[in-house]
């Protein structure tokens, strides 16, 4: 019996998001005291679900929306970017916003893999490039973390909260994907970069 274990084919593509989001950590200084703090791996904090913000991007208003989730209990999800990145991803950004008169919590949204450790993440998200036939899942870290939004649990009822995720990159030619959570209505987005 082998106690070897096995590894992952995609720890190359893994390796190269994780430095993309530790170099794209590194970046900027505009603390506006909204935290910010990231763990040793460079992945947001549970306190902290802010996104990476793509090169020459600003914050983005919601009349610069590339598409929009509604469910029938007032949440919303706003997408704002999907942009292509240096290392073959592709990192949707957003805002989650609750309508709704309850109190939201997005465990729903999660991948139904065993091995997740984020218990509040839109790890269950996915790209579609229906031209190609393809489903694209949010890419891991070695860790088995989602590169995506954490701490996505008690969004009280007005109240908005960042998203974020990153997906290995469509073939160059693919102009627009739709873009799946669970629960919510598909939306296709057009990809930039």
């Amino acid at each position: 019996m082998s106690t070897r274990r096995r590894r992952p084919r995609v720890v190359l593509p893994v390796s190269l998001a994780v430095a993309a989001v530790l170099a794209l950590s590194g970046c900027g200084g505009d603390d506006d005291g909204g935290g910010g703090e990231r763990n040793a791996s460079g992945r947001p904090t549970a306190a902290d679900t802010g996104k990476p913000e793509p090169k020459g991007q600003g914050k983005s208003s919601s009349s610069q929306a590339l598409g929009e989730m509604r469910n029938g209990d007032g949440i919303v999800v706003t997408i704002t970017s999907a942009a292509r990145e240096d290392g073959g991803f592709v990192t949707v950004q957003g805002t989650v916003t609750n309508r709704g008169s309850k109190m939201f919590n997005a465990l729903e949204w999660r991948s139904k893999e065993t091995d997740l450790r984020s218990q509040s993440a839109v790890s269950g998200a996915t790209l579609v490039d229906a031209k190609g036939k393809k489903r694209y899942l949010v890419l891991r870290d070695t860790d088995g973390e989602c590169l995506c939004s954490t701490g996505l649990t008690g969004i009280k009822p007005q109240e908005s909260r960042p998203l974020f995720a990153q997906f290995p990159a469509p073939p160059a030619d693919v102009a627009q994907v739709d873009f799946q959570i669970p629960t919510m209505p598909t939306v296709r987005i057009a990809l930039s970069g």
